[in-house]
């Protein structure tokens, strides 16, 4: 068998997933408001907190810190914080048996399954926040609100790089909760459990270089760093030159080590499954 025939498969049903989820344009739409509301609220908070004198010492300036606020807003679909609710249906209906059956890798299956459904769910919402924060704002008046360009052309691509690593990194996170749902044969409890974690580790919930300065090595290096913190510190410049590439090479480690792990926790949990019913 050819390699083309060997990734049709998963290629057709990354698109299909893709394509099924771009179908929900109200939820996006709701979802981009959603994002616009607190990302202004995060905005108001940074300010105030740049001019007090508490800020004189800043790892980042306020431009680069609000512009980190709208990126991570506009990659909150991005966040590894909830499982594949396609997977979690078939766990609750037994359906994932059938997956077992099929003549395909079923954690490949899963990925670019999972992949295709984080990457419509963030594409539409990252462009309108886009076209809000760095078009909208400035136009009416609220520059200092504003979504700022990426420092350099380098900075640019470097940003789109690592966004598309980003997608890896976050489905191989994702991955790891739908094989946990199918051990604990629910998802809820996982979920619950690791929204508050991928939130405030991610960067979402503040930008990491504003946390402690003793917590940073540890911060950088962390896997969730590389869904939202990497990706925005390439883009406003504070990860330039050798320091992109080590980042860009932190991501694709993350990568490797996470789907090393959940494909062989997929291949035991899976001939270990018992599914009841008839």
């Amino acid at each position: 068998m050819s390699p083309r025939e060997l990734v049709r498969p998963y290629v057709a049903a990354f698109a299909s997933r893709f394509l099924q989820m771009l179908q929900y344009r109200t939820a996006a739409y709701a979802g981009f408001i959603t994002q616009c509301w607190w990302g202004g609220i995060k905005v108001m908070v940074l300010m105030a907190f740049y001019n007090s004198a508490s800020a004189a010492h800043a790892p980042m300036s306020l431009a680069q810190a609000i512009t980190y606020t709208w990126l991570a807003q506009g990659l909150l679909a991005l966040l590894p914080w909830l499982g594949d609710p396609e997977v979690a249906q078939a766990v609750r209906t037994g359906a994932v048996a059938y997956d077992r059956l099929r003549p395909v890798n079923a954690y490949v299956l899963w990925f670019v399954r999972s992949a295709g459904w984080i990457a419509a769910r963030v594409l539409p919402r990252v462009v309108l926040m886009g076209a809000f924060a760095a078009v909208v704002l400035p136009l009416v008046g609220f520059g200092e609100w504003a979504w700022q360009p990426p420092a350099d052309a380098v900075a640019g691509w470097g940003f789109v790089a690592s966004a598309l690593l980003a997608l890896l990194l976050s489905t191989s996170l994702v991955m790891l909760l739908n094989i946990a749902a199918v051990a604990a044969l629910n998802e809820r409890g996982i979920n619950a459990l690791a929204g508050p974690i991928v939130i405030v580790f991610s960067g979402n919930l503040l930008p990491l270089p504003l946390l402690p300065d003793a917590w940073q090595t540890v911060l950088l290096w962390q896997p969730l760093a590389g869904v939202v913190d990497i990706p925005a510190r390439i883009y406003f410049g504070q990860l330039d030159g050798a320091q992109m590439f080590a980042g860009l090479g932190l991501q694709c480690a993350w990568i490797a080590v996470l789907v090393a792990v959940g494909h062989a926790a997929m291949g035991r949990t899976m001939r270990r499954l018992e599914v009841q019913g008839g």
